[in-house]
C-alpha cells in the first residue's frame, strides 16, 4: 500500500507539473509557444519545422507591406468532438508562406508576421486575416461585433484546416452570428481565385492537402482526407461570402489542410513535391493576391 500510494503522489505531482508548465508556456498541435496570450509575431515562436529566412524591405517602405495576420481564438470546451486551436502550424506555416510570397510575387511582405486577437486596436491595420482549424471556434460575445465591421469594411478572412460536418457547422454558425445576412457560396474552379496567379487546374477534390503524416503515407495509401466524428472528409470545400457589393469577404478551406503544406515544406520530398509545391503555396498566393486586389 505505501509503494502504491508513493507512486499515485508521484503520478499526481508529474501531472500537475506538466499542467503548470502547458499553462505558463501555452500547448499547441506540435509542441509549445511563449506566452500564448500576448505573443504578437511568428518570429518570436521557436520554429519546430525548418528556420524561415529573413529578409528586409526597403528603408522607408517597411510598413508599405502584407502582413500574415494570425488571429488568436477561444474554443468551445470539449464536447462530444475535438477541433485543433489557433495555434497549430504555428509559427513555421506562417513564416514560410510569408517568404514565398516574397520571393514569388512583386508583393513586399512582413519577415515578422503578426498574431492578434479580434479586440486588439491594430486588427483595422491588417486587411487579410487567418483563422486555423476553426472547427471549435468560439467568439466572445465582444468580438461579433468588431469582426463584422472588420469585414464590411475591407477586411478578409480566410479559414483553413477543419474537417466534417460538425465542425463545419460550428464554423458556419459563429460566422452567422457576425453576418445573419450572410449566404455561403460554394466556389466552382473556374473562379478568378484560382487563376490570379498561379493557374490552378486540378479537380477540386484533387486541391485537397493532407496533414504531414498521410501525406507521407499517400505514396502508398493514395489516401489524403481525414476521419472526424464518423466520418470520412473525402470532398474538398471552397466557399465564400460575398458582401452586398459582391467583394468576396470570407473564404473557407474545408477538409483540407493548406497551413501543413506551407509549414512542412522541407521535411519529406514527396510531400512537398505534392501538396506545399503544387497545391499549397500556389493557392495561398492566388487567396491573398485576389483579396487585396479586389
Amino acid at each position: 500500500m505505501r509503494v502504491k500510494s508513493r507512486w499515485t503522489l508521484l503520478l499526481i505531482l508529474a501531472l500537475t507539473l506538466s499542467y503548470s508548465v502547458a499553462q505558463r508556456w501555452g500547448r499547441w498541435s506540435d509542441g509549445y509557444i511563449p506566452h500564448p496570450d500576448t505573443i504578437r509575431t511568428a518570429r518570436e515562436a521557436p520554429s519546430h519545422s525548418n528556420e524561415t529566412p529573413m529578409w528586409t524591405n526597403a528603408p522607408g517602405f517597411q510598413k508599405d507591406v502584407f502582413t500574415f495576420t494570425r488571429v488568436r481564438y477561444q474554443r468551445a470546451p470539449y464536447g462530444s468532438y475535438s477541433a485543433g486551436e489557433w495555434s497549430t502550424d504555428f509559427p513555421d506555416s506562417d513564416l514560410n508562406l510569408s517568404f514565398r510570397v516574397q520571393e514569388l510575387t512583386s508583393i513586399k511582405v512582413d519577415p515578422e508576421a503578426r498574431v492578434l486577437d479580434l479586440t486588439d486596436k491594430d486588427l483595422f491595420r491588417y486587411p487579410w486575416i487567418y483563422m486555423v482549424e476553426p472547427g471549435r471556434l468560439l467568439l466572445e460575445d465582444n468580438e461579433v461585433p468588431i469582426l463584422r465591421r472588420y469585414l464590411l469594411n475591407g477586411g478578409f478572412l480566410m479559414a483553413d484546416d477543419f474537417w466534417g460536418e460538425v465542425q463545419w457547422e460550428n464554423f458556419a454558425h459563429e460566422i452567422k452570428r457576425v453576418l445573419p445576412e450572410s449566404q455561403w457560396v460554394e466556389l466552382p474552379m473556374t473562379h478568378p481565385i484560382f487563376h490570379s496567379v498561379f493557374d490552378l487546374k486540378l479537380a477540386k477534390n484533387e486541391m485537397q492537402v493532407p496533414n504531414y503524416i498521410q501525406g507521407m503515407r499517400s505514396e502508398q495509401t493514395h489516401i489524403t482526407w481525414e476521419h472526424h466524428d464518423g466520418e470520412e472528409c473525402i470532398d474538398v470545400h471552397f466557399r465564400a461570402i460575398f458582401d452586398e457589393k459582391g467583394r468576396m469577404i470570407v473564404m473557407a478551406c474545408h477538409d483540407t489542410d493548406n497551413g501543413d503544406g506551407w509549414e512542412r515544406e522541407s521535411e519529406d520530398d514527396y510531400f512537398f513535391k505534392n501538396f506545399s509545391e503544387k497545391i499549397s503555396y500556389p493557392l495561398g498566393i492566388n487567396i491573398i493576391f485576389y483579396s487585396m486586389t479586389h
